[in-house]
């Protein structure tokens, strides 16, 4: 069995350094700190649960907080509880999920007790109602999405603005003048989801900017609702030679409904998503995407909530630049 005296040892300092640096007890520093971590991992060290609970005063546990409301695309927000729950083990943590409505009165009992050193949130809403709790609180928290008032918190996403903006360049940058937004479900408008509310802004501004006529029609997640927005979308807009989706379950529904229509793509209609790369990548027709980047932000949302559980100093916000990746469903506007 490994010990604690081998891991430092293996690390270069004192076996009360090792405790420290794996304990959060005392301020040790960055560098010290990931030496001792490294040589732990390395080595597969594991402390006593108990002995390390009863020393530190920590559960080890973080709570990550992920209410399935309606509309949510569960598929996809499971790639960033995955990448959580991954990134948690690193350290050593294990996870508690809540897929719950945990209001105001539901994290408050979660933070009381000792089950959690600290919490993880998602769906994160425009005007989040558990925004004065989060900045009460005496635990680490972290928002994988971020509120229209972010002072004070500590948040980490796509940049869906910037994002909403890429594809409507891309769009333009082929020629094409009119563009639709198929975006989420409308229930996920309406309680002013942060991240679906931010690519409509970045989408319309980029609009704007170009010239380029546009609109915006939220989708519900079903195939027969792809194939009535394809269809109101040829009526209303007759010269329509692009779309961005930002609804993964109706992207190849929407592409079928299309193609029944009489149009091609890209052939005659150039098509853009926000979505995993390997949706995006799987279609008949391959789209062209900006990608969810779910395993960078749910192990970078744990970095930042390690290195508050250690006392360190985080950036309020991280903002991921995204990547946008060319592929064969968009092309020049037909003449």
């Amino acid at each position: 069995m490994v010990k604690i005296t081998d891991v430092a040892r293996r690390a270069g300092v004192s076996p009360s350094t090792v405790s420290y640096a794996l304990s959060g007890k005392r301020p040790i520093s960055e560098e010290t700190r990931r030496r001792v971590e490294t040589a732990a991992r390395e080595l597969g060290y594991r402390p006593h649960a108990g002995a390390r609970a009863l020393a530190s005063s920590r559960s080890n546990v973080i709570a990550l907080v992920v209410p399935l409301r309606a509309g949510i695309h569960v598929p996809v927000v499971m790639q960033f509880v995955g990448s959580v729950v991954t990134a948690a083990r690193r350290h050593d943590h294990d996870v508690l999920l809540l897929t719950q409505e945990e209001g105001e009165e539901g994290l408050r009992r979660v933070a009381d007790t000792a089950l959690v050193d600290a919490l993880i949130l998602m769906d994160v809403q425009l005007h989040d109602p558990r925004l004065p709790l989060l900045r009460s609180l005496d635990r680490p928290t972290v928002m994988i999405g971020f509120p229209k008032e972010a002072d004070g918190l500590t948040c980490i996403d796509l940049d869906f603005r910037t994002a909403g903006e890429r594809c409507v360049d891309h769009l333009a940058q082929l020629g094409h003048r009119v563009v639709a937004l198929v975006g989420s479900p409308p229930e996920v408008y309406v309680r002013g989801t942060a991240f679906a509310q931010r690519v409509v802004q970045g989408f319309t501004a980029a609009a704007d900017r170009g010239g380029l006529v546009c609109a915006v029609h939220p989708c519900e997640a079903t195939p027969a609702a792809a194939r009535r927005v394809a269809e109101r979308l040829l009526r209303d807009q007759p010269a329509l030679t692009g779309v961005v989706v930002h609804n993964e379950p109706v992207l190849e529904p929407l592409i079928d409904a299309f193609t029944r229509l009489g149009l091609r793509v890209p052939g005659d209609l150039s098509v853009t998503a926000i979505c995993p790369d390997e949706l995006a990548e799987s279609l008949r027709v391959p789209v062209t995407s900006v990608a969810l980047p779910s395993a960078e932000v749910g192990e970078r949302a744990v970095e930042l909530l390690m290195e508050k559980l250690g006392g360190a100093a985080v950036p309020e916000a991280t903002l991921l630049p995204p990547r946008l990746t060319r592929r064969a469903s968009t092309a020049p506007r037909p003449a």
